[in-house]
């Protein structure tokens, strides 16, 4: 059976699933609908091609959105409501609560802060940092960059990357230097973290039924090697791929993948595999009995501290997304150990190729421990339909990522990465790390970063006080 064949079997058990009763935690689709190697974009791969079975060929629930024409949207596809445009206040774990319970909009008074898988279901996988591309439908909801004077962590100063929208999800465990946290979503650049309860986040409030995704899936054991998830008509690979692999080898893995009696397996889209991380875990929980990975335990796992592939590119830096089910760990240490900087549940994104070593220390403001070797647990099922055809590629295509080593073009590459406005300097607005990182860069304190101020390689092993984005 060839795997066209195999995909349209399986849109014809998902119908007949349905008629025994619709998932009621449906999956919405991430909205990609162009290719990328490991970097550049490219033509939509043949089967028989490296690079086939990612996100954009495998078409999933269009997101639906109604303007109830009273400040709220519905989510057609989640059943969700949602404030359409929220107040641009930044707020703290707990203002941010007040903020929800005294909320009244369109008539209703019962709106709250939402989940992080409820947040996760607005996120729209089109977007880009590098081009002002909100990781939302702006079609439907209002957003805007940071502009006003309280920075994430309370302090003045915002960078354009500072757009996370808090969720009313703790983290169980403890991040960075010990801070008990919340999750959250970042709407400018794409990534779940999670963030000190004391941090200063946006809220777009929700109401309507609530516990979309956490606590409701509705797991089945198949006995031939797989589990049937019926609150997301999803079929999972109930183990995982035992070994870790770069990004084109997991998909390779994926599309060959043949598992009781199917052989229509895909690499899972990060929205996908988002819905079975189960935030009630993590590995260094503060709770002795909560201490394990962040999945639910009807999945076998190799290793608890293990990161996992999707189909997903994230387009502003070439790279692919990863969900983490162990702890979101930084390559910087605290106390001997390495730091976990972001929580067991994040959503982040690795290299797709490459060797590890050149990572050392690290990449980003928290220094993101870099693997590119990951685990894969494969998907099938869903809604999923083939798209053998995308849009033209874009002339110049993607670009390439930067090198570890600060190899290829170097600074004039920095410089390219984050000049927004194309007057060949990096404003502190553009800079994509801490104030006082570009501070120490800024040479001539002319507050911008040339191409001869911009560093050659990666960031500083430790920061002062670690930015969080």
């Amino acid at each position: 059976m060839n795997k066209l064949a195999s995909i349209c079997v399986a849109m014809i058990w998902t119908v007949s699933f349905a008629a025994a009763g619709p998932p009621d935690s449906p999956v919405v689709d991430t909205g990609q609908i162009r290719c990328y190697a490991d970097g550049n974009e490219i033509a939509y791969p043949k089967s028989s091609d490296a690079y086939f079975g990612q996100d954009a060929q495998y078409q999933g629930d269009a997101p639906k959105y109604k303007n109830n024409g009273d400040g709220t949207v519905t989510d057609l596809v989640t059943g969700l409501i949602w404030q359409k445009t929220p107040d641009f206040v930044k707020r703290t774990h707990d203002e941010a609560k007040k903020y929800a319970d005294g909320l009244k909009l369109a008539g209703r008074s019962d709106w709250r802060v939402p989940t992080i898988k409820e947040l996760f279901s607005l996120a729209d996988f089109r977007g880009n940092m590098r081009t002002r591309t909100p990781y939302i439908d702006t079609k439907a909801f209002d957003f805007k960059y940071p502009g006003g004077s309280r920075g994430e962590s309370g302090r003045p100063g915002q960078r354009d990357m500072d757009g996370q929208y808090r969720s009313s999800t703790r983290y169980v465990g403890t991040t960075m230097r010990r801070d008990e946290s919340v999750f959250g979503f970042n709407f400018a650049d794409g990534r779940i973290k999670s963030y000190p309860l004391r941090a200063a986040q946006y809220v777009r409030c929700v109401r309507g039924r609530k516990g979309y995704g956490q606590g409701e899936n509705r797991f089945k054991d198949n006995s031939d090697g797989t589990i049937t998830d019926r609150a997301t008509g999803l079929i999972w690979q109930r183990a995982d791929s035992v070994k870790t692999m770069n990004w084109k080898q997991a998909l390779a893995y994926a599309e060959g993948l043949k598992l009781a009696g199917r052989d229509d397996w895909r690499l899972p889209n990060v929205k996908e595999l988002q819905t079975i991380v189960d935030y009630r875990w993590a590995p260094d929980a503060t709770d002795a009995k909560k201490r394990r990975a962040a999945i639910y335990p009807i999945f076998k796992l190799t290793n608890v501290e293990s990161w996992f592939w999707t189909g997903t590119t994230h387009i502003e830096n070439g790279y692919g997304y990863y969900v983490c089910f162990g702890q979101g760990f930084s390559a910087w240490k605290f106390r001997g150990k390495k730091m976990n900087a972001h929580g067991a549940g994040a959503v982040r994104s690795d290299p797709k190729s490459g060797d590890p070593k050149q990572w050392s220390d690290g990449h980003g403001p928290q220094g993101d421990e870099i693997r590119i070797y990951n685990y894969v647990r494969c998907v099938r099922g869903g809604v999923a339909k083939a798209r053998t055809e995308g849009p033209a590629v874009k002339s110049g295509g993607n670009r390439r990522p930067p090198r570890a080593d600060g190899g290829g073009r170097g600074t004039d590459r920095f410089v390219g990465r984050l000049d927004k406005n194309g007057d060949g300097k990096v404003s502190k607005k553009e800079f994509d790390g801490p104030d006082h990182h570009f501070d120490r860069l800024d040479r001539n304190n002319d507050g911008y970063l040339s191409a001869d101020e911009a560093p050659s390689g990666p960031p500083p092993r430790r920061p002062r006080r670690p930015g969080r984005t």
